[in-house]
């Protein structure tokens, strides 16, 4: 009876750990505590992407990227690619090695992912040079 209830918990504990993943819809937080947009991070080969599938502020919602650089200058927002490159670097817990734009200064940091609180928020941290030197919002995740 012993060995059935640790081979059941040790099937819980393995799906729970299958469960998290930076994959989905998630819901962008500010450092404020206000939720800004749903983005929804999605993995082409071995590469996570996120793009901004919705905007919440009803006064933004046509908003475009004005401080944006090259082919994305002046491109709405809502339907923009804003994380890139990231790569699984530690199974299940980290994502990192790609970069983030933040739309509402136009400049692109490198990014770095970790799902928390057993997949139901994500820590992104956009940073220059070390990841020391940045900031970090915690998203919720959408069903």
């Amino acid at each position: 009876m012993k060995i059935a209830g640790f081979v059941f918990s040790l099937l819980v504990s393995i799906q729970t750990l299958a469960d998290i993943s930076v994959l989905g819809k998630w819901k962008t937080v500010d450092e404020d505590g206000k939720a800004k947009s749903i983005v929804e991070i999605t993995q082409e080969g071995s590469e996570a992407r996120g793009r901004v599938i919705e905007i919440l502020d009803p006064a933004k919602l046509n908003s475009v990227c004005e401080k944006c650089k090259s082919e994305k200058l002046n491109q709405p927002i809502k339907g923009m690619e804003i994380l890139w490159g990231l790569k699984e670097t530690k199974k299940g817990i980290e994502w990192s090695g790609g970069e983030i734009l933040d739309p509402n200064n136009g400049k692109t940091y490198k990014c770095l992912m970790r799902p928390i609180e057993d997949g139901k928020k994500l820590e992104v941290r956009g940073y220059i040079g070390f990841s020391l030197l940045g900031r970090t919002q915690v998203w919720e995740k959408q069903d």
